[in-house]
């Protein structure tokens, strides 16, 4: 729900209707992009949440982990016993596990600010690869942002025709980095998949954006979307918050070179990871954010492992 401020917004708002009404925007692909409105904070926290993976059955609650070795690699031989959740500080018993190697629908979020006219070249081929990583069944839709974001391709499961598009995307700009965000997982419902995931391509900074952070990472809170990002040269704080909290993870490179191998390793991920489910206990049908902790029994002796998964999400309201 947007809460409108003053009757300036209020006339900002209606002439926006106006003119979605009489063509709106049009995206690369030709077809209708829905642009960030103009700020206003999003209520998310005390409105009623759209059903997601997390939350769709009041009882049982679904939690995507990945595991990754030392060298990064997915880990996909433990079983039930192999893990701890904790829903709140009180531990669970898990009642549903399985390990998922589904077909995914992926948003790739693409920066062409004008930060990125010396990496482009690099971080489009990174896109290519990725693409050519897919499995049968993978859908895709890309974003791309300077100044403002926009949508380059709506979700279709033709790679080749995303890799047209990105061949056409030149840099320049400013960064609206939240905005993209913005876009992007809310054109993510459109996605046929159970299976959703973020591809984000940046330098981590953001110059221009309606949105803020603490926005964005509300919004991640409550959509069933894991977020991989790739930060290039610089480290990105603000990708690895975004991206933790979605159960996603957020890599850097050094070195453009460096990007084909994180790329790789970006796709594995994406496409294998256990689900663990339970029934939590001691909690009711509030409504509210819970905080979900999971914990690895390693074998003594065996490699540290890495985990990733979503830190929580909002309970039905009954």
């Amino acid at each position: 729900m947007i809460y409108l401020r003053d009757s300036r917004r209020l006339f900002f708002l209606v002439c926006g209707a106006f003119y979605m009404s009489f063509g709106g925007f049009t995206d690369v692909c030709g077809q209708e992009d829905v642009s960030p409105p103009m700020r206003n904070a999003p209520h998310l926290s005390g409105s009623r949440r759209a059903p997601s993976r997390l939350r769709s059955d009041v009882q049982l609650v679904l939690i995507p982990v990945a595991v990754t070795d030392p060298l990064e690699r997915p880990v996909l031989d433990l079983k039930r016993q192999s893990f701890r959740v904790f829903d709140d500080g009180l531990e669970q018993k898990i009642s549903a596990f399985s390990i998922e190697e589904a077909a995914v629908s992926v948003g790739m979020v693409f920066d062409a600010s004008n930060s990125m006219r010396r990496k482009i070249d690099d971080s489009r081929e990174a896109l290519n690869q990725f693409l050519r990583l897919s499995t049968p069944g993978d859908e895709f839709s890309l974003w791309k942002f300077s100044d403002r974001p926009q949508t380059v391709c709506p979700f279709t499961t033709n790679a080749e025709q995303v890799e047209e598009n990105l061949a056409l995307i030149r840099s320049g700009g400013w960064t609206s980095l939240f905005d993209a965000l913005y876009l992007a997982l809310s054109q993510m419902k459109r996605a046929t998949h159970g299976t959703k995931a973020l591809f984000v391509l940046s330098d981590g900074g953001d110059n221009n954006s309606r949105y803020s952070e603490g926005e964005i990472r509300n919004m991640v809170r409550e959509a069933d979307v894991r977020i991989f990002s790739i930060s290039i040269l610089d480290r990105s704080p603000v990708l690895e918050r975004i991206s933790d909290d979605s159960g996603g993870r957020a890599y850097r490179v050094h070195k453009l070179d460096e990007l084909p191998e994180i790329v790789a390793k970006l796709s594995q991920e994406m496409h294998s990871h256990y689900v663990l489910g339970y029934v939590p206990t001691g909690r009711q049908s509030d409504g509210k954010y819970h905080k979900v902790v999971v914990r690895l029994v390693n074998p003594p002796g065996g490699p540290h492992l890495h985990l990733a998964w979503r830190r929580g999400y909002y309970a039905a309201l009954h």
